[in-house]
């Protein structure tokens, strides 16, 4: 009964879809930031580098 359901593969597609317009999304909000708030590029910078290093970003 579930066997075929388990096997179908018709929504992966979607899903990688999903997560790259995650990704992307992301990205844009982070790189657009500044221009909202009128930080500098340094501080996006400095962002971005906080961020990746594990630390709690915000």
């Amino acid at each position: 009964m579930f066997k075929p359901f388990l096997t179908d593969e018709s929504g992966t597609q979607v899903v990688e879809y999903a997560l790259v317009i995650a990704v992307i999304s992301i990205l844009l909000i982070i790189a657009l930031r500044p221009l909202a708030t009128d930080t500098g590029l340094s501080d996006l910078a400095d962002l971005v580098r906080t961020c990746l290093g594990g630390v709690q970003c915000g």
